[in-house]
């Protein structure tokens, strides 16, 4: 898997694929984690706009999927802290 991506629609796709594996329990929560925090920070400008979920990342991925996202996101923001 790459970790940095050309389009916000090719992030999108990736970040579909990993939340449905870990929904289907084809990853672990760890992996999830892990993956999902590697990609936000190589592309936090294809993720997040003015602290808001790109366009493009709510279209594509949906409510629920983004929810996960952004627990993770601010998991690891707390985290730093």
């Amino acid at each position: 898997m790459k970790l940095f991506y050309k389009t916000q629609r090719d992030l999108a796709v990736t970040l579909n694929g990993i939340i449905d594996a870990y929904w289907n329990n084809e990853l672990n929560e760890e992996t999830l984690i892990k993956i999902v925090h590697d990609v936000y920070i190589n592309n936090p400008d294809k993720v997040l706009k003015d602290g808001n979920f790109t366009t493009v990342l709510k279209q594509q991925c949906g409510k629920r999927r983004l929810e996960v996202i952004d627990k993770i996101i601010k998991r690891d923001t707390d985290n730093m802290s």
